[in-house]
């Protein structure tokens, strides 16, 4: 027969069922924070990888020239035949500040091409950006609405994708271009997408 509990047993038994969703609370919230920081924002998978590049069709950013020569704007079919590095960036993103020179550098490989897609942002400011750091694209579609980014698959700017000859996207960089990562990284897989058969 057991004994009716005693008057300090009761408080303590309900202080434990006070606090034990609270543990549970905390100890999930943890588990998230360390799922959501925990790991290299660089390398979050991405669905289009081995698939053909969006065939979105993006204006060229009116007024951008080169040599006096209208820069074009993004037209899927220029993916074919040539290793295409495709950097999505805005003038009001600090990092696309950062990174800029590092792809005007990039863009000194003539054995690739390198295309913008400019994020939700002015005219004015995006020359204006391209005329400060150089223009290292040789397309650049403005994507004034965000619809191109989505279908880019696009978390935030910047990120940068490497597409193959065939026009597969082989390899996805989400954040800055830096230069850590420009050597150990893109170009690594730039010489990938250049030694693989078309």
């Amino acid at each position: 027969m057991s004994t009716p509990a005693t008057s300090d047993e009761q408080p303590g038994r309900r202080r434990w069922l006070v606090a034990l969703p609270l543990v549970g609370f905390l100890a999930v919230a943890a588990l998230f924070l360390l799922r959501l920081y925990g790991g290299d924002p660089s390398k979050i998978p991405s669905a289009l990888i081995g698939r053909p590049a969006p065939q979105t069709t993006l204006p060229a950013l009116e007024g951008l020239a080169n040599n006096g020569v209208p820069v074009p704007g993004l037209d899927p079919a220029a993916f074919k035949g040539k290793v295409s590095v495709v950097n999505v960036w805005a003038s009001w993103c600090v990092p696309c500040h950062d990174e800029a020179p590092l792809l005007t550098a990039l863009a000194k490989d003539t054995r690739l091409q390198i295309v913008g897609i400019n994020y939700k942002d002015s005219p004015d400011n995006a020359r204006r950006f391209l005329g400060r750091y150089g223009n290292p694209f040789s397309m650049v579609g403005v994507d004034a609405n965000g619809r191109g980014a989505i279908e880019w698959g696009v978390y935030g700017v910047p990120e940068t994708f490497v597409v193959g000859r065939d026009g597969t996207i082989l390899y996805k960089m989400v954040g800055p271009v830096t230069p850590a990562n420009l050597d150990s990284v893109l170009k690594v897989e730039i010489e990938k997408a250049l030694k693989a058969r078309p």
